[in-house]
């Protein structure tokens, strides 16, 4: 690999350069097939101002296999490499890392050149069951040393034979290291994870087993508490579990982590999907106290919304009710405002979290949802609800996408099928509104899950210095 004389002009040292960075060209947006016998991709989305081919797929990029389910994703490197402890300085920001959540194969894509994007490298489900004994990639992060890729299963058919955790890969050849951690303490489910690099921690979330969630929400299981409800602070160079937090069984289905992305905090927020005593979504923010102590408090709830059970799927018909289903969140580079998807009732919430430990609701914006299907301003329908959101490095654009994950999809929505990307602007004086001129069908077939953006967004850098 040809490195660059000088760190990528994409890698900054504080949140407040991020933001004064030149805006998002491109959007690299996955594409996965409604059903296993689908081909999934990658969709580059034209977001040049002015560019006839504004708001629209330039260009596509499918994968030969077939039943991969694209999820999450992310860069082989970021803003993570200036870190005083990397080697890694004079990387570029190059590479996506895309994995198969259900067939555990990992594909590289080559985005330097974003209208001819192209795979790099596959490396094949045996090399991961191999190297780490774990299976079904998710997340994806760039840290100073290497790629880090949490998983939702261990190994065995069905991902069930030991836990899950967290794996290292090389940021340059793409060679799987190995597992992460030293002593996982309590940790035994996984889903989403992030860190402080400087203050050294990092905290990690749970979703489910796979029997849990491939095919579907199992409701038994949802009803006796039986997913994911804690999460797990480390000490991230020794690799170790330093505390377990639970937020309480009833809290199903703890998702996604944001840390504060101001390196000198000791903050974030965490969303849970389902309170199952009332059905009511939840954020949680958690933080470090003056003893060392990792503490946590509901700050966010979010109500259900009564239904006529003729309009609600077979899941939901006995509550009358729709969820929130709070599936995604996302906190602008500021630290100023959590955007938080609620895939159920068709919302996307805007809260001031200036104050992390008092969230104020600052704008909504109404847009699909369960029973619901309130249409785009454009008069085109939305389909599903609101999903994966991600943030300009400005905070004045917030895109979002609609689909879940494929049996889910078609388990909250039975009746409906496609795939969706929209955006909203966000004014000077924190308004908050669709764009009514964005709007993006994907091609049939297709469905629309998480969103990279060129440069950088609010979900992948990781910061190592303060803001001057």
């Amino acid at each position: 690999m040809n490195r660059p004389m000088r760190p990528d002009p994409t890698f900054h040292a504080s949140p407040k350069l991020a933001m004064e960075a030149p805006p998002e060209n491109f959007a690299f947006t996955v594409m996965l097939g409604k059903d296993s016998s689908q081909h999934d991709g990658i969709a580059v989305v034209d977001l040049r101002e002015g560019s006839e081919t504004y708001g629209q797929i330039v260009h596509t990029v499918m994968t030969p296999t077939t039943g991969d389910e694209f999820h999450h994703f992310g860069w082989n490197a970021c803003s993570s490499s200036l870190s005083p402890l990397s080697g890694h300085a004079f990387l570029e920001r190059r590479y996506l890392i895309v994995p198969g959540i259900r067939s555990s194969r990992i594909y590289i894509f080559d985005v330097k050149e974003p209208l001819e994007a192209k795979i790099h490298k596959v490396i094949e489900p045996e090399e991961l069951f191999r190297k780490t004994g774990y299976s079904r990639p998710h997340t994806i992060h760039c840290g100073p040393e290497g790629i880090y890729v949490s998983t939702l299963g261990g190994g065995g058919p069905d991902g069930t034979d030991g836990p899950p955790g967290i794996f290292i890969m090389d940021c340059e050849t793409f060679e799987i290291i190995g597992k992460y951690e030293m002593d996982r303490g309590k940790q035994d489910k996984h889903y989403d994870f992030w860190w402080n690099l400087p203050q050294d921690y990092m905290v990690s979330s749970e979703w489910a087993l796979p029997p849990q969630y491939e095919n579907g929400v199992i409701p038994e299981d949802l009803l006796s508490n039986k997913y994911g409800h804690s999460i797990h602070f480390w000490d991230l160079r020794a690799r170790k579990n330093i505390q377990t937090m639970d937020f309480g069984e009833n809290y199903q289905m703890a998702l996604e982590i944001r840390p504060a992305h101001d390196p000198t905090k000791s903050y974030g927020f965490c969303g849970v999907v389902v309170d199952t005593t009332n059905l009511q979504g939840a954020i949680f923010t958690w933080w470090r106290d003056e003893d060392g102590k990792w503490q946590s408090k509901k700050t966010i709830t979010i109500d259900p919304r009564p239904e006529d059970p003729e309009n609600l799927p077979e899941l939901l018909k006995g509550f009358g009710a729709v969820p929130p289903l709070v599936t995604d969140i996302d906190l602008s580079l500021d630290d100023k405002y959590l955007y938080v998807a609620c895939w159920g009732l068709g919302e996307m919430h805007q809260y001031d979290v200036s104050d992390p430990m008092n969230p104020v609701l600052n704008g909504k914006v109404e847009l699909g949802g369960i029973g619901r299907r309130t249409k785009h301003p454009n008069g085109k329908e939305f389909i599903y609800g609101p999903q994966m959101v991600e943030i300009s490095r400005d905070g004045k654009r917030v895109y979002w996408t609609n689909s879940l994950y494929s049996s889910w999809d078609d388990q909250f929505y039975p009746d409906q099928e496609g795939g969706q990307m929209v955006m909203a602007q966000v004014g000077d004086d924190g308004s908050f509104a669709l764009d009514p001129d964005f709007y993006i069908n994907f091609p049939e077939g297709s469905r629309a899950h998480q969103i990279r953006l060129e440069g950088g967004d609010c979900s992948t850098d990781s910061f190592c210095y303060p803001s001057a």
